[in-house]
């Protein structure tokens, strides 16, 4: 059976008889429906019965179900009540707007609001520069969607998309103390989000656009970058791209390999593969290989659009044609940001000595890792249920919250770069090996260390 997940965790309340081994008849129910057992609280206690709160993971809502069906079925238990625990997390949102300053009497009302506000007022409008150092904007970023492109789910629109750009903007404050704001916008017009987006950026120090499609997204970041004054970051390029090349950069420590030379497939050439491949050029790779739905993307390829066209021209200089699979063939790294089960273990085992996998498809990668690790010797995945998870939010806040310290107004190669460094800096050479390539999520260093290395390269210092 396929891992359970957090994501599909239960709590089911039952009514047991009060037997020694009511509590055990439970936990053997759970295990026996292959559920993962995390809790089980006594909340009640009676003459002759017990109230039981029983939480599990599950793989998928089906299981959870089957999971309770096994606890209906334990003989004198009656289920009372079922709580998806994801859903109650979501239940009502999960931000809320808290005042940074006590509103308690006459006194700080006056100040925090009229009349005072208006001297405030009036030192901006005098010297519009002033916003930044009197007003939210030097630590706040917009989060813009317009859903069209929404984790694996695809074009769900603006409304399904409110509750990942929420918890992209929890992650923010808490990994990085910035403080973000979903803006989801239910328009596909280009140039009506620009003017939206360009209308409204008077409030916030920074852009963060999030699962809007290729290759629109590529236009809109373009045009926002040209026409704004504050940084424009698009995390399924610039934040994927970043963690990749950390990733990357002590995979190839672990083999021993460097970028000289180096022989790399990509598969998928959206917002994620374009900027994977156009910021490993930039370090100096030049066999890339990108594949698409059409197979491998080269000069003599009729038909490309502009990001494909911009491929062709600068990689595959063997000028390698066919599919994922033959492009595959002696390659050193393998970077997945496609769609589910296109590649096999034997595939992998055609790559070259040492190879490296970051199969990065969600929820269901390109290659099953299991098979993949029997060929490779690093292998990633964009799940928390594997080792080395390649996950944007090693990037996005400590990135932000260096850009937001150091006023910067432009994001640039080197201060992604300086990013990626400092995320694969993380992981100290004593913790190195094939199954920790990249630090934890939840290693508290990580975004301090990114903010460090963002501020410097933007020039601003520390």
């Amino acid at each position: 059976m396929p891992n359970t997940s957090p994501g599909y965790a239960v709590t089911v309340r039952v009514e047991t008889p009060a037997s020694p081994g009511a509590t055990s008849a439970l936990v053997a129910a759970v295990s026996g429906a292959g559920g993962s057992l995390t809790a089980l609280d006594v909340v009640e206690s009676h003459a002759g019965r017990l109230i039981v709160d029983v939480t599990c993971d599950a793989v998928d809502a089906a299981h959870a179900d089957a999971v309770t069906k096994a606890l209906r079925e334990v003989e004198g238990v009656s289920v009372r009540k079922v709580s998806d625990r994801t859903f109650l997390m979501h239940l009502g949102g999960k931000l809320e707007v808290n005042p940074k300053v006590p509103i308690r009497h006459r006194d700080d009302l006056s100040r925090a609001y009229t009349p005072g506000v208006a001297r405030v007022c009036r030192a901006i409008a005098d010297n519009p520069d002033d916003v930044r150092r009197l007003t939210i904007k030097r630590n706040t970023v917009a989060v813009v969607t317009d859903g069209s492109a929404v984790l694996g789910l695809g074009d769900i629109g603006p409304a399904a998309a409110l509750p990942v750009m929420e918890g992209k903007a929890a992650l923010f404050k808490r990994f990085a103390g910035v403080d973000a704001w979903p803006v989801c916008l239910d328009t596909r017009d280009t140039d009506e989000i620009v003017r939206i987006v360009r209308s409204i950026a008077t409030v916030y120090g920074g852009i963060n656009l999030e699962d809007i499609a290729a290759p629109r997204c590529f236009e809109l970041e373009r045009r926002l970058r040209e026409e704004l004054d504050i940084p424009v970051f698009h995390d399924d390029q610039h934040g994927t791209a970043i963690v990749v090349l950390a990733a990357l950069t002590n995979a190839l420590r672990v083999v021993g390999k460097d970028k000289t030379g180096l022989r790399v497939v990509v598969s998928g050439v959206g917002a994620a593969g374009h900027a994977i491949i156009r910021l490993l050029h930039a370090q100096g790779v030049r066999d890339i290989v990108a594949c698409d739905r059409k197979g491998a993307v080269h000069r003599g390829r009729g038909g490309l659009d502009p990001a494909r066209q911009w491929i062709a021209d600068h990689t595959n200089p063997r000028g390698v044609a066919g599919t994922l699979a033959e492009a595959l063939a002696g390659a050193d790294v393998f970077v997945g940001v496609s769609a589910p089960n296109l590649l096999t273990g034997d595939d992998i085992a055609t790559m070259a000595r040492d190879a490296i996998v970051f199969a990065l498809a969600n929820p269901d990668p390109e290659v099953d890792p299991f098979a993949a690790r029997e060929h490779a010797a690093v292998v990633a995945t964009g799940r928390s249920d594997f080792p080395n998870q390649i996950n944007n939010v090693l990037a996005f806040p400590g990135f932000f919250r260096g850009m937001l310290d150091a006023g910067a107004r432009e994001i640039t190669e080197e201060v992604m770069l300086a990013a990626a460094t400092a995320i694969a800096d993380c992981v100290a050479p004593a913790e190195l090996d094939a199954g920790y390539i990249v630090p934890s999520v939840f290693d508290g260093d990580v975004a301090p260390a990114v903010a460090a290395a963002v501020r410097e390269a933007a020039g601003q210092g520390a």
